[in-house]
């Protein structure tokens, strides 16, 4: 008997033995982004309510405490020139840096930082020892500040007490509890691996696969040193205008966010790389926490490593000033190696009264330096003019970067009815996707009325309404019905809307909703239920369908169309459609909208089961829609897919026919998102649930409840 073979306890996944399914049969599909964040996770429960755990917060203190700590250097890890603004703005910008606009997924709304991977990104290092220090104040604080919120307002003091007029702040971040595993961060199988391996992000002529905005697994934006460690200014100041435009950042606000980022604290690289310990989630147990701790050599102060890169980029670092563009543009600028050995560009001639001193001896001068994409911001024409306008201009680069810095922490956080605290702007900005309140003072039965003899039919209400709520993402809480954006560019042309069937809808609507004193948002809403409670009645049940008035309705001046186009649909499994063919299979893009749309795997297979029988696939295809009794809100759907007499043949990539055993018939056709129900496992289970033959109330009653959700999910104000 070997020793391991002695152990009493089951190591269980510890073990290369005992493999996850994933592991063995690689083309199973995943379920568990739509169980993350399961309640068992969170420690406080299903009835801790952060937004009323908020009002005990004493804001004035917990800024005064920040201010307090920005000063107070400790000796296990001292702060540069005795202030750690730059370690925190640094940490808060990696928390928030890591959205991007295309599927409103990472940023700093959800805590992530403290979890794996983000926790132990190379471009993150040693941002574990700003969260430490952090921890007296967050003990303090307790219930009433989520680490989120913190993470996000520790940068955005830091700036305000080196002499930032900040633009405000808003609270309401809820904490996550385990880590994300809903966002795909690429496809690499290492660490900042060059861009032109054949796991590459890259393709074509520098085109970045959607939705990354990082240029490399690792790294929040760009490679500081150059495009794959190779320093081309140019060539980097493309991938700063692509990953910042996938931030939805434009010319502007990215010169300001580079050189306010750079304006403050330094890089650091004076000493060994490979003296430093692995990351967090490598390290020994008795690093508790800790990563990329050196064991070998100081390795703190003067002598910290982090990026490799070793200098700060202006004369005061700890002070907010112009001088960012003044060492920038009035200096000629070599490229050198850091003591590291990371490239860097440094002045060619410069008067030691203008250099930065160094963090621990204010006597000893050093010499500054810029990275390539800083290098960027001079060679590029564009960025350029951009920076000579900030050099000319101090007060209006200030202003631009307190917007650009307030619109980077708050991107994700969804519309200011969110936002919690006594520093929310007064202003309504484009990018929160500003919605005008809505009236509920009028009667909701003559406009159901209304709608019922508007001719309309079921199918296309319930498919307009759909139409209208599935933009919302819970990721970044924007889109859905709230608004009427649907009536407005870009979303009234989108091909997944079919805009000849939903202008002939909209017409309809729009005037009962004129006639009554509605908005149109809650009309498209109400209509949805009207037409879902004919079919229910229709299938022999009688249950309301829950709504609440009060939706608002968007113009177009408030409306950021360019921001719009990432949150078209080019599939929705719940129509039965896909814009195109995609290397990812149907199934999985379903799986990617209900997450989006905060749908917990029950509550998917509900949906699905409804919508078919319903009738409301796109172009009124027949894929899936199993049922004799089309309009019905039964659990056909169900039924017959877990029927025996049946078995299923492919056509296509995506299409496949139900060919009855005994007459070789085709019964009926499908594609992968109506099969998968009766494939894997899960989803299986669910389905034979509502197809048993006393489930067909509680079927009803799930898909009302899933359906409600959805038309509720952007109502914020509501909660």
């Amino acid at each position: 008997m070997t020793d391991s073979s002695k152990c009493p306890v089951m190591h269980g996944s510890l073990t290369t033995q005992d493999k996850q399914p994933k592991a063995w049969w690689p083309k199973t599909l995943n379920l568990d982004i739509l169980s993350q964040h399961d309640q068992k996770t969170n420690p406080y429960g299903g009835s801790f309510n952060y937004r009323e755990a908020l009002k005990d917060l004493d804001v004035d203190a917990l800024k005064q405490d920040l201010h307090a700590l920005m000063t107070d250097s400790q000796d296990w890890w001292p702060a540069d020139w005795g202030h750690y603004g730059g370690l925190f703005i640094r940490m808060t910008w990696h928390a928030a840096g890591s959205y991007r606009v295309d599927d409103g997924r990472g940023g700093a709304g959800t805590g992530n930082l403290r979890f794996a991977p983000l926790n132990s990104w190379p471009d993150n290092a040693n941002l574990d020892k700003a969260r430490r220090l952090l921890w007296p104040i967050k003990k303090k604080y307790g219930n009433s500040v989520s680490w989120a919120d913190l993470l996000a307002y520790a940068g955005t003091i830091a700036y305000e007490s080196m002499g930032l007029k900040t633009y405000g702040f808003a609270f309401g971040r809820e904490d996550i509890w385990h880590p994300e595993k809903d966002i795909y961060w690429g496809s690499e199988q290492e660490w900042l691996a060059p861009t032109d391996n054949e796991n590459s992000r890259w393709s074509g002529e520098r085109d970045l696969e959607n939705p990354l905005a990082a240029v490399m697994m690792g790294l929040i934006y760009v490679n500081p040193e150059g495009v794959d460690g190779q320093p081309d200014p140019q060539k980097t100041a493309h991938d700063v205008r692509l990953t910042f435009a996938r931030m939805a950042m434009n010319d502007e606000e990215t010169v300001a966010l580079t050189a306010g980022g750079h304006t403050v604290g330094k890089a650091h690289g004076n000493g060994d790389a490979g003296n430093l310990g692995p990351e967090p989630e490598a390290a020994d147990i008795e690093e508790q926490g800790f990563g990329w701790n050196n064991h070998k050599t100081r390795g703190v102060g003067r002598d910290t490593v982090t990026s490799g890169l070793e200098g700060a980029w202006t004369s005061e670092p700890t002070r907010w000033d112009n001088g960012y563009f003044d060492m920038l543009l009035n200096h000629e600028w070599e490229l050198q190696k850091s003591p590291a050995g990371a490239w860097q560009w440094q002045p060619v001639d410069i008067d030691e009264a203008d250099m930065p001193t160094d963090v621990e001896d204010p006597s000893i001068r050093q010499k500054p330096i810029m990275t390539d994409a800083d290098m960027a911001m001079k060679v590029d024409p564009d960025y350029r003019k951009i920076s000579e306008k900030f050099h000319q201009d101090p007060d209006y680069f200030s202003d631009v970067f307190a917007r650009a810095w307030f619109k980077l922490t708050h991107r994700d956080m969804g519309p200011k009815a969110r936002w919690v605290g006594p520093d929310v702007p007064a202003e309504d900005l484009l990018w929160q996707d500003p919605v005008p309140a809505g009236s509920a003072d009028y009667d909701v039965a003559a406009v159901k009325a209304a709608i019922a003899n508007s001719g309309l039919s079921n199918s296309d209400l319930i498919s307009t309404a759909w139409d209208s709520a599935r933009t919302y993402r819970s990721s970044d809480h924007r889109g859905g019905a709230n608004g009427a954006r649907i009536r407005l560019a870009p979303q009234k042309d989108w091909v997944g809307n079919e805009p000849e069937r939903l202008n002939k809808v909209l017409a309809v609507l729009s005037q009962i909703a004129n006639d009554h004193g509605a908005s149109v948002a809650d009309v498209i809403v109400l209509g949805g239920n009207v037409g879902l409670e004919n079919a229910i009645q229709a299938a022999g049940f009688d249950v309301a369908v829950p709504f609440s008035p009060g939706r608002g309705d968007a113009t177009a001046d408030m409306t950021d169309v360019d921001t719009f186009e990432p949150l078209e649909p080019v599939h929705d499994g719940f129509r039965n459609w896909v814009k195109q063919e995609y290397a990812v299979n149907a199934e999985e893009l379903l799986l990617d909208r209900a997450q989006l749309l905060g749908l917990s795997a029950p509550e998917m297979t509900a949906l699905i089961g409804g919508m078919r029988v319903l009738g409301t696939n796109h172009s009124g295809t027949a894929n899936g829609v199993f049922t004799d009794r089309v309009g019905q809100l039964t659990h056909d759907f169900f039924v017959n897919l877990t029927d025996m007499n049946y078995s299923w043949k492919p056509t296509g990539k995506n299409s496949y026919e139900l060919i009855d055993r005994n007459s070789g018939a085709v019964k009926w056709t499908a594609t992968r998102a109506d099969l998968v129900f009766g494939s894997n496992s899960i989803l299986r289970a669910y389905a034979e649930f509502y197809a048993q033959d006393d489930n067909q109330a509680r079927f009803v009653k799930d898909f009302v409840a899933a359906w409600t959700k959805v038309m509720d999910a952007d109502r914020f104000d509501l909660s």
